[in-house]
């Protein structure tokens, strides 16, 4: 065995003493050393590591801030799924969640008191590590909860996150994954807002915005600024089980924090539901003192060998529920009601308020959807209404208080003309929308480059909300044909476009051509046609000749194509202005007819190949448009109704009238699970 130099033990002393300080400050807070003696180690171990490169490695603390910025992050698919969780807003609900799992499980063959773990549910950003013999190797955004985005480097930057874990008696230990969620203390979230009001900056709207929007900085420089924080919940290792290592939830916490890890210490094991009742009662005032933002309260069950038999409902583990507080509601006045004009030319009423607190953030807009809305409303313009945020996301405007309606308010009309282009709008009969249809209307244009870019359609990365409406307002672009008349010179002169951005936004303008047919045809924003629906139109019209050529009923006789979105593409295709930007288009050079690059990529299954699928429900890890990609790329077909000619029907929660119609047609139906089996078989 070599010997150890004398360099490589010092170094490997100094990690030690940083890592164990580190740990008593972040996770412990009980430092063991004064700042300045931290700081003179650190500097003693970085300049050993410049002088003896091949003694750096991934765990040393001098590696929490990369060197290089990151070009983009990489999609990757978690070991783990993250699922969500139920949602209860009261005690009454969180007692009807108490009773469905003893249900589920028979409970007379249960005790009737079960030991319970409330946790406050930090308003912050899931993160998913993997640990690989104790060095951190991954961390990654939840992303949809099965794919999230690989930002290791980012994460290293978190100091309360360890590098390498405290594996003392842990040893033989060779994978752990840890679940948590990275947050901002209120205090340093105040100190950041005001840095960047200081330099004219757009300030973040609360700390949960600013916590995801710094976890996807490229520059790990800027995220290790912001001073992020990290409370760890979960940890899943091989064999905890049987290991003895935790055999509950709150052995897993107690885990954590041997491991080395920041946990919530606010977390109480619970005997009864009343318990949980009475804590989460405490915490409904007592958040508002708190130095960080929580929502609510998780309740889980104690043991895991309870929620082992529990398992997953087809989105929710039954043993675990966010137990959340009622939406935040505020009084203000409406000053103004505005219209925005979207890009179907879609008119959608606003209310400018005074802006008012609510959920951490400061509201000052509130859709009105439509007129119907603002008539079952009574709206008025100087009106005094309460306004709450709709799972503490979205503000909604709830009643109007018209006892202090002032004297001299008057209905809101909706406007009969366009108050972007001036032209008249239409409310079609059946539609609570009224719509701009004027083709020259900038707020349309706008729109549909916008639809144009996006990562569904042409995928023109670079090209943002703010590039698009500086292009249109200063008439550069008047049809997403002009995108592709763009040149640098041009670009250059637009705010905050530099001449490397513009070359390759002008580069990304030029590739998209090479995009496939169904990708162009979602990109030209016919109303009704999503990229489910281009996919099957492309496959059946191979060339947008033969589509443009199509009779309304050939359209409609597309399976999976109904007579609305039928009568969309025919009358869109009889519209002169848009002739003529198809002929651009072929001018131009995009790809308005199938080739071989454009069949779908990936094996064909023969379970699935040339089989009609339908897909309904909220899937418990995949979002129904990527379950779709997948049948697709396998060979098989996606339509949206069910039929006698439908083969499977992959049924999620909340599923509809569908599972009905195919059940009483024979059809037969999937889990998503048994989906992915199916899908397997491609693989092998």
């Amino acid at each position: 065995m070599m010997q150890m130099t004398s360099e490589a033990q010092l170094v490997r002393e100094l990690r030690l003493l940083l890592q164990q300080a580190s740990y008593a400050y972040y996770v412990l807070d009980a430092p063991v050393m004064e700042d300045m003696v931290y700081d003179r180690l650190y500097r003693e171990l970085q300049e050993l590591e410049t002088q003896y490169p091949y003694l750096v490695t991934p765990d040393s603390p001098t590696q929490r801030v990369g060197e290089r910025p990151a070009t983009h992050f990489t999609s990757v698919r978690h070991n783990i799924p993250l699922y969500s969780l139920e949602n209860a807003f009261n005690v009454e609900e969180l007692q009807g969640w108490d009773q469905r799992w003893r249900r589920h499980l028979m409970a007379q063959y249960y005790p009737v008191e079960v030991d319970y773990v409330a946790e406050l549910k930090i308003d912050g950003a899931a993160l998913a590590l993997t640990y690989q013999n104790g060095i951190l190797v991954r961390g990654a955004t939840r992303g949809d909860g099965v794919m999230g985005e690989d930002i290791t480097q980012n994460v290293r930057t978190i100091r309360s996150i360890p590098l390498r874990l405290n594996f003392d008696g842990l040893e033989n230990i060779e994978k752990v994954e840890v679940r948590g969620e990275v947050f901002l203390p209120l205090e340093v979230f105040k100190q950041i807002n005001e840095k960047r009001q200081k330099a004219g900056e757009q300030l973040f709207a609360n700390p949960r915005n600013a916590v995801a929007g710094t976890l996807r900085q490229l520059d790990s420089r800027i995220v290790a600024q912001r001073q992020l924080d990290f409370f760890a919940y979960t940890v899943h290792i091989p064999g905890m089980d049987d290991a003895s290592i935790a055999n509950t939830q709150w052995e897993a916490l107690e885990l954590l924090q041997r491991l080395g890890f920041r946990v919530d210490t606010n977390h109480r094991l619970c005997h009864s539901i009343r318990e949980v009742a009475e804590y989460y009662e405490y915490w409904d005032t007592e958040r508002l003192n708190s130095p960080y933002m929580t929502d609510g309260v998780v309740v889980k069950l104690n043991t895991f060998k309870l929620q082992e038999q529990l398992g997953f409902t087809q989105k929710f583990p039954r043993w675990a529920i966010a137990l959340k507080y009622a939406a935040e509601q505020a009084p203000t006045r409406v000053n103004n009601i505005t219209i925005n004009v979207g890009r179907t030319g879609a008119l959608t009423p606003l209310a400018e308020m005074r802006p008012v607190q609510l959920a951490g953030t400061t509201v000052s807009r509130a859709t009105l959807h439509n007129s119907d809305r603002i008539q079952q409303l009574d709206i008025r313009i100087g009106d005094t209404v309460i306004v709450r945020k709709a799972g503490d996301i979205i503000p909604e405007v709830v009643r109007v208080i018209k006892e202090l309606r002032p004297s001299d308010t008057a209905p809101f009309i909706m406007p009969s003309h366009c108050p972007i282009c001036g032209q008249p709008v239409v409310r079609e009969s059946g539609e609570a929308v009224t719509r701009c249809v004027s083709a020259s209307c900038a707020a349309i244009l706008k729109g549909e480059i916008e639809h144009w870019v996006s990562r569904d359609a042409l995928d023109i990365k670079g090209m943002g909300e703010k590039l698009v409406h500086q292009l249109v307002d200063k008439e550069l672009v008047l049809s997403v044909s002009d995108l592709y008349k763009l040149i640098k010179e041009e670009l250059c002169a637009l705010e905050r476009m530099g001449q490397k951005s513009a070359q390759k936004l002008v580069n990304a303008i030029a590739q998209s051509k090479n995009q496939p047919w169904s990708r162009v045809l979602y990109g030209l924003g016919i109303r009704h046609v999503g990229s489910v629906n281009a996919q099957l139109l492309t496959e059946k019209f191979t060339t947008v000749e033969q589509l443009a050529a199509a009779k309304q009923s050939d359209i409609e006789g597309v399976y999976g194509i109904g007579a609305e979105i039928a009568q969309s593409v025919y009358q869109w295709f009889r519209t002169p202005a848009n002739q003529t930007l198809i002929s651009r288009l072929q001018d131009i050079g995009l790809q308005l007819a199938n080739t071989a690059e454009t069949k779908p990529v990936g094996e064909i299954n023969p379970n699935l190949a040339g089989k009609i699928f339908v897909v309904t429900g909220t899937l418990p890890t995949l979002k129904r448009d990527e379950a779709k990609v997948l049948i697709q790329k396998a060979g098989g077909k996606v339509t949206d109704s069910v039929s006698r000619k439908t083969d499977f029907l992959v049924v999620g929660a909340d599923a509809g009238f569908k599972v009905k119609k195919a059940q009483s047609l024979g059809i037969t139906q999937l889990t998503e699970t048994q989906l992915l089996k199916m899908l397997e078989v491609s693989e092998n």
